[in-house]
């Protein structure tokens, strides 16, 4: 991967010999391989066990997960929040499960609607819970630095499953209580 990086810096004008280059190929390397880590991230490993039997009937929200993923179509950054929510059937996840299990999509080549269906997916299918709602809001850097050129524009996008997508009342609660603080109604 190093030479390429170093064929790269050639490519658009710059002198991989120079001072300020001398070890870009190697630190580039090193922070795509963190980047691009979720390929790697077995989830069975990654939940390890951490399922208990509970007798609780209430939404469970994570919210404000911090997200951090590379665009598939251009290789820039997207980021910003991810709020999780699922209706428990007998079973709850140790909480810091969910935001490592959006980290393991997220360190992915991506389009934030594949991220946000497959961290839903992936709590239903471990958790078989009566519903799972998963939000993403997220700044686009190749909106922002290039193509459109929009710096305040953030994508929202979501996925419903089970009593989240055919409750609407379920699905109002969840959103409601993702909301800022103050702007509750």
């Amino acid at each position: 991967m190093k030479d390429l990086i170093e064929k790269l810096l050639l490519e658009v004008g710059e002198d991989p010999s120079r001072e300020g280059l001398k070890n870009t190929p190697e630190r580039v390397e090193k922070s795509l391989k963190f980047l691009t880590s979720g390929y790697m991230t077995n989830i069975d490993e990654l939940v390890n066990g951490a399922l208990y039997h509970e007798n609780y009937d209430e939404m469970v929200i994570v919210k404000d997960i911090d997200i951090f993923s590379l665009c598939e179509h251009h290789m820039l950054p997207f980021l910003g929040k991810c709020h999780v929510a699922y209706l428990p059937n007998g079973k709850i996840i140790g909480l810091s499960k969910i935001p490592r299990i959006s980290d393991a999509f997220s360190r992915r080549l991506q389009v934030q609607e594949r991220l946000t269906n497959q961290i839903a997916e992936c709590l239903d299918s471990i958790l078989q819970p009566k519903g799972v709602g998963v939000v993403i809001e997220a700044l686009h850097m190749c909106m922002s630095m290039r193509g459109v050129q929009k710096q305040s524009s953030y994508t929202t996008t979501s996925s419903m499953l089970g009593s989240f997508k055919s409750d609407a009342r379920t699905r109002s609660e969840f959103l409601s209580l993702i909301q800022p603080q103050g702007t509750r109604s």
